[in-house]
């Protein structure tokens, strides 16, 4: 009798082990529009095989990427065919039509027996791919074959479509070169996330990056400085016998492998041509382009010292990095240039830049004045206006829409130029209210390149932006016609990015929040914690695909004000609920032996330094970090 109860029980606890729902949704990002999870899973291994119902070519491609992936990091030869193969551990791509999730959406279902994605476009199946291998053992993300490992997949049902059409990261490869296979490793990750435009930053002071036939000094000269280390902006002039050696660019054949390689990928690419500001590279290549006597003796910037800031925007310029408006000869430079570029880009704009472009210079220029009283123009915005109606011209003229920064506001904005907001969202506010088209990337929410913890232990940057911050990002203000928003992208700036590891350091994971933010519904958004939950299941990928991430959600957040002359009040806080603080002020390293944080703190008399770190139960989490009592004193300070 007691064996009988126990083979009842045993087979009650497999009954309930195997009935119990699977929960899907924690395991995704961007969030789906919506996930109901099944019971039980599909096992991928050797019997298993993929099925497309369609001759379509990018259907083709999608699968036998699958195959490729599914076959190299199970160890099972996956099979792919048009053929329908027999029922039963199969995975089936499907064209379909079904108007509810667009071009881009698809549809996944898992059962114990078959894994199906359907579609409208190759596209969606594309993103399908993407949500089932979040789906898979993290293992998936291996550079290598992995041995015992169980590819189960979880029974779900997922239906999926972006809320916006652009879903943009910008990679800025002019102030730090980097090589053709880095630029396909950049689009490898930012896929796995829903992005499908990469805004491409080709030049700037520090270097011009497209090989443009005709004009050699472009690359020759314009491509390399020379390099340095520390912080940029503050570099010593390099001496004139320091060799220029230190840069790249990309031919017009590698330009074509790329475009290529991002189509393959359903990610099209916006090349930006940043003038007139931004320009010391061409400068440095072709004198005349410039307003100012003495251009014949600039270089390439190395990121030494050239602007002054300290009165805001637009900078004060120390030397003349811009192309003149009032020459002819610039415009001929832009229609060759363009003319390229439009060749070699097949998507639909083409970004100028415009943006912090210093006109000191231009005051100070014959030929500026005489155009303003031929044109009419009654300021040095009008100037700059008058130069980017001209170039939309060019643009246009090739058959491309233009598109800048939104300083390209000021002084009139060109007839049909779309603007990207940089600035906050006052710039797209305003020409979202004039009828022209906008893709919200504002530096408050979206600048990747800011840092994402506490100054005193991520590398300097000027600003900070907390991942808890870029969640919150809203492509479309209160008041706006949606229809002229036509997405938005998180832009990495590289001044003080070298290599990729650093780059996947600083992009991820506040480029999961951005990417949230533009494909998925905005009434889903309103969890943070959710959010922050998935994106720490997304971490041990990282870990197994050997992708640099910031711990930085983990670590503990000052506020600090003053007591009195001698005394301050120091507050901690976590992003992350569940955290618990442990501190010391004797020098020693805190571990959670040491006091938790309860209440604010009043550093004793003579103490030097506050450690903290963070622990979730027993377990360290956060980082250590060590701060001056000093500089907790200058913050106190700045707030007074």
């Amino acid at each position: 009798m007691r064996k009988n109860v126990f083979i009842f029980f045993l087979m009650l606890l497999c009954f309930s082990a195997f009935s119990q729902k699977n929960n899907v949704a924690e395991l995704l990002v961007p969030a789906p529009v919506s996930v109901t999870s099944g019971t039980g899973e599909f096992m991928i291994n050797a019997k298993t095989s993929i099925y497309i119902s369609s001759s379509n070519v990018d259907v083709k491609r999608v699968g036998e990427s699958l195959s490729k992936k599914l076959s190299f990091v199970t160890g099972h030869a996956v099979s792919f065919s048009e053929n329908k193969s027999a029922a039963g551990n199969r995975i089936r791509l499907s064209i379909i039509k079904d108007a509810s999730i667009g071009d881009e959406g698809y549809k996944l279902n898992v059962s114990q027996q078959e894994i199906s994605i359907a579609a409208n476009k190759p596209a969606g199946l594309f993103y399908g791919m993407q949500t089932l291998f979040q789906l898979m053992p993290k293992e998936v993300e291996e550079k290598q074959f992995t041995k015992n490992v169980k590819w189960k997949v979880p029974a779900c049902s997922i239906t999926d479509y972006p809320r916006f059409a652009w879903r943009g990261l910008m990679f800025d490869v002019s102030r730090h070169f980097f090589t053709k296979d880095d630029v396909k490793e950049f689009i490898d990750q930012m896929v796995k996330y829903k992005y499908n435009l990469m805004h491409w930053h080709l030049t700037d002071d520090e270097g011009w990056r497209i090989e443009i036939k005709g004009l050699p000094k472009l690359t020759e000269v314009g491509a390399w400085n020379v390099k340095k280390v520390g912080y940029f902006g503050t570099f010593s002039p390099p001496t004139p016998d320091e060799p220029r050696n230190y840069g790249g660019f990309y031919t017009q054949d590698d330009i074509r492998e790329i475009v290529k390689y991002a189509q393959d990928r359903f990610v099209n690419i916006l090349p930006e041509i940043d003038v007139p500001g931004h320009s010391l590279a061409a400068v440095a290549s072709y004198h005349e382009l410039s307003c100012t006597p003495g251009a014949d003796k600039y270089h390439v910037r190395s990121g030494e010292e050239i602007m002054d800031w300290s009165q805001g925007q637009p900078p004060i310029a120390m030397l003349d990095n811009t192309l003149c408006p009032a020459n002819e000869k610039v415009y001929e430079f832009l229609d060759k240039v363009m003319t390229q570029v439009a060749q070699l880009f097949p998507f639909e704009y083409i970004h100028v830049g415009g943006d912090e472009c210093p006109k000191n210079f231009w005051e100070k220029s014959d030929a500026i004045k005489a155009l303003m009283k031929k044109e009419g123009l009654k300021d040095m915005d009008e100037v700059q206006s008058y130069f980017e109606k001209r170039l939309e011209k060019i643009v246009e003229s090739k058959g491309k829409k233009f598109m800048g920064w939104d300083e390209i506001l000021q002084g009139g904005l060109a007839p049909n130029a779309a603007v990207m907001s940089w600035r906050g969202i006052e710039g797209g506010i305003a020409a979202a209210k004039m009828k022209h088209n906008v893709v919200m990337s504002p530096t408050t929410f979206a600048y990747l390149d800011y840092m994402q913890g506490d100054a005193v232990i991520e590398p300097h940057v000027y600003e900070t932006l907390l991942l808890h911050k870029a969640y919150d990002f809203e492509p479309v203000p209160e008041g706006v016609d949606p229809k002229y928003i036509l997405g938005g992208q998180a832009n990495l700036w590289t001044e003080q990015v070298y290599n990729m590891r650093h780059l996947g350091y600083m992009v991820w994971p506040r480029a999961m929040a951005i990417a949230e933010a533009v494909w998925t519904p905005k009434d889903k958004r309103n969890r943070w914690n959710d959010f922050a939950s998935r994106v720490e299941n997304q971490f041990p990928r990282f870990n197994e695909a050997q992708v640099k991430y910031a711990p930085s959600m983990y670590d503990p957040i000052f506020a600090v004000s003053k007591i009195d002359s001698n005394k301050i009040k120091i507050e901690l806080s976590t992003q992350i609920e569940g955290l618990d603080i442990y501190y010391s002020f004797d020098n020693s390293f805190p571990d959670n032996f040491y006091p938790k944080y309860t209440s604010a703190l009043t550093p004793p008399e003579d103490a030097v330094m506050l450690k903290v770190i963070t622990y979730r139960g027993n377990k360290p989490i956060g980082r250590m970090i060590s701060m001056p009592i000093e500089e907790l004193k200058k913050r106190a300070d700045k707030k007074e």
